[in-house]
C-alpha cells in the first residue's frame, strides 16, 4: 500500500503494484509517503523501494522466522528508512494492550496470551495464504521459560485456549514477535502466546465472527504483594478492525502524525507507541476489555 500526505490530511488511493519488480510497477515521478506491507512480500521489493526513496516502511506479515531478510536489509542501509517491524499479533496492539496492564505491576513474572481466530475471519485468499504459510514455515513455537527463550517442538506446543464464553478450543503456541517484545520490555521470565482457529463466541451466539483474546499476568505489585490480573480483548466484528488499529498507530508514528516522525533504523511497536494511547484507540474502534 502506498500513501500520500497533504498538509495534515492522509489520502489513500487504490493502485496495482507488481512485487516482482524493483520499482513495484509504479509510475516514475509519482511520490508516496510510506510503504506498508500488509501481506508477505517474498521479493522484499517493497522494502527496497522504500529504502531507495527514503520512505518509512511498515511490515505486519513477516513472522518470527521471516524477519531476517528485513532486519539484514535494514542493517545494511541503516540511514535509508525508518522500518517498523510489526509482525506481531494484530500488528502490535496485543503487545501494547498487555504492556498497558503490566504497568500495574512492580514486577511481572508471567504473561500468558491466548487468542481465538474465527475460521471465517482469516481474510481473503492472500490472508489465508499467509496463515497457511505460518503453519508450514515452522511447527515449533517460541516461548520464554524461566528467563530462557525456548523453542518447543510441535507436540509440546499444543495447548487449550479458553474462549470468552468458557468454550475450550485446541490451540498451539506460536513463534511470534509478541513473545520477545513482551519479555524484553517487561522483563517477565515467562511469556507465551497461543492461538486457536475455530468457531468464535460471536458465531456461537448466531452473530458475526468475533475476535477474542485472554491476557493473564502474574507477578507482584509495587509494594511487593503478589498480584494477578486477567483481561479479555474482544471485538464483535473480528480481527480486522483490531489489526487496522495497529496499522494506523504505526503509520501515525512513522509519518509524525503523533509525535515526531521516526528516524531511520529498526523499530518495534512497543518501543515507539504509548500503550495507554493504543488502548484508547482500540476502545474508539469498538474493542471491549471485559473481565472474566
Amino acid at each position: 500500500m502506498a500513501t500520500s500526505l497533504t498538509g495534515s490530511v492522509l489520502h489513500a488511493n487504490a493502485i496495482t503494484i507488481d512485487l516482482s519488480r524493483g520499482d513495484l510497477g509504479l509510475q516514475a515521478g509519482d511520490s508516496y509517503s510510506a510503504v506498508i506491507a500488509t501481506l508477505w512480500d517474498n521479493h522484499l521489493n517493497g522494502l527496497r523501494y522504500a529504502q531507495d526513496h527514503g520512505l518509512p516502511y511498515l511490515s505486519i506479515s513477516s513472522g518470527m522466522v521471516e524477519i531476517a531478510p528485513e532486519v539484514i536489509a535494514s542493517a545494511q542501509r541503516p540511514s535509508a528508512s525508518p522500518v517498523l517491524l510489526a509482525s506481531h499479533w494484530c500488528a502490535g496492539v496485543t503487545t501494547l494492550a498487555t504492556m498497558h496492564w503490566a504497568r500495574e505491576f512492580g514486577r511481572v513474572e508471567s504473561i500468558r496470551i491466548g487468542a481465538v481466530l474465527d475460521e471465517q475471519d482469516t481474510g481473503g485468499p492472500a490472508g489465508e495464504a499467509d496463515l497457511e504459510r505460518f503453519s508450514v514455515s515452522t511447527s515449533a513455537a517460541l516461548v520464554r521459560r524461566d528467563g530462557v527463550f525456548t523453542w518447543l517442538a510441535a507436540p509440546d506446543a499444543q495447548v487449550k485456549i479458553q474462549s470468552v464464553d468458557g468454550t475450550v478450543l485446541p490451540g498451539q503456541s506460536a513463534p511470534i514477535l509478541d513473545v520477545p517484545s513482551l519479555a524484553l520490555a517487561t522483563g517477565a521470565p515467562n511469556v507465551s502466546l497461543a492461538f486457536a482457529v475455530g468457531e468464535s463466541a460471536g458465531r456461537r451466539r448466531g452473530q458475526a465472527p468475533s475476535f477474542e483474546m485472554r491476557i493473564d499476568l502474574e507477578g507482584v505489585d509495587p509494594a511487593g504483594t503478589p498480584l494477578s490480573l486477567t483481561r479479555h480483548l474482544v471485538h464483535p466484528a473480528g480481527q480486522r478492525p483490531v489489526t487496522a488499529v495497529g496499522i494506523a498507530l504505526g503509520v501515525e508514528r512513522l509519518l509524525g502524525l503523533r509525535g515526531e516522525a521516526l528516524p531511520p533504523g529498526i523499530h518495534t511497536p512497543e518501543a515507539v507507541i504509548d500503550p495507554a494511547y493504543a488502548v484508547e484507540r482500540l476502545l474508539e474502534a469498538g474493542t471491549t476489555f471485559p473481565r472474566p
